[in-house]
């Protein structure tokens, strides 16, 4: 089965770029597009007093977080139709983009570390209520 549009959910870290060299494979053959969605990090509001200097680092991480994501797309060597930075439920966003019916294939990182946990508990909130195929790659 060749699949013509995957979806890549990274985390900003080194292994992310396990995914992508994954989506490149199975995307190249069949000349598919390749997109990339991933969390931004949103720091709590602990209280009132704190929440101008939250509102500055919230900028920083999201710039932080898109420079990242720039170089993963740099990086694959492969063009990437879109690159999504959603905030919230990851597994809402990925089903979101695979209903308007142009994804047949999720891949996620299979890892032990905070960040990739939750992309695994959207993972299964894709395959649970998606028709959509979803690949879990092992990271090391």
């Amino acid at each position: 089965m060749s699949y013509q549009h995957v979806l890549v959910a990274v985390a900003i870290s080194p292994e992310s770029q396990i995914l992508v060299e994954k989506a490149v494979s199975i995307a190249r053959p069949v000349n598919g597009e390749i997109s990339l969605i991933t969390l931004a990090s949103d720091p709590e509001l602990y209280n009132q007093f704190a929440a101008p200097m939250m509102e500055n680092l919230r900028e920083l991480m999201l710039e932080e977080t898109q420079l990242f994501i720039d170089e993963l797309a740099k990086k694959a060597n492969y063009p990437i139709s879109e690159t999504v930075i959603a905030t919230g439920e990851l597994s809402e966003h990925i089903l979101a983009i695979c209903n308007k019916g142009s994804v047949d294939l999720v891949i996620c990182g299979n890892h032990n570390q905070s960040f990739f946990s939750k992309i695994i508990c959207s993972a299964k909130a894709v395959v649970a209520s998606s028709q959509v195929d979803v690949l879990l790659v092992p990271l090391r």
